[in-house]
């Protein structure tokens, strides 16, 4: 098969969807992706648009799922069924995606809480005259407030 113009050698498409030639083999072994075309030396190449699908494969991962699962939820395209049940899987896909980045969202809310609180027992810390050291533990908990120390800041100082 000659390949078209608009495809991509699979060392372009790796640079320019910012990964490997292993990981792109690998995401096709584990039927996560697959080229648009093989030559007839069996040189691999892709869509542009595939770039789309090796981003939301690492954006799933970041967020915490297994490859098979993600395999679950993309498969879509690959699909033989109605056009309902299609739309639907895509559906469900995308919303899989959004309640898992609600999560994380919400994680990463509450660490940014745990900084400002840890900020604001420094701004406390500029009037102490105790200096936290291996050898002693004046500042847990606070010689000034007799409270213990924001998660945030303790990790800092011991």
């Amino acid at each position: 098969m000659q390949p078209n113009h608009e495809l991509l050698k699979i060392g372009d498409f790796a640079r320019l969807a910012d990964t490997n030639l292993r990981t792109l083999r690998y995401y096709e072994e584990l039927g996560l992706l697959t080229p648009a075309s093989r030559s007839q030396g069996g040189f691999r190449y892709y869509r542009r648009t595939d770039i789309n699908r090796v981003q939301m494969i690492r954006d799933l991962q970041e967020l915490g799922l297994h490859l098979d699962r993600i395999r679950e939820l993309i498969s879509a395209r690959a699909a033989e069924e109605p056009r309902d049940q299609f739309l639907a899987r895509v559906r469900l896909a995308l919303e899989e995606q959004d309640r898992l980045l609600s999560i994380r969202m919400a994680a990463l809310e509450e660490q940014r809480k745990k900084v400002a609180q840890a900020l604001h027992k420094i701004g406390e810390c500029r009037h102490c005259v105790q200096m936290p050291r291996l050898d002693n533990n004046f500042c847990e908990p606070c010689t000034t407030t007799g409270e213990r120390l924001p998660e945030h800041l303790s990790a800092l100082y011991q």
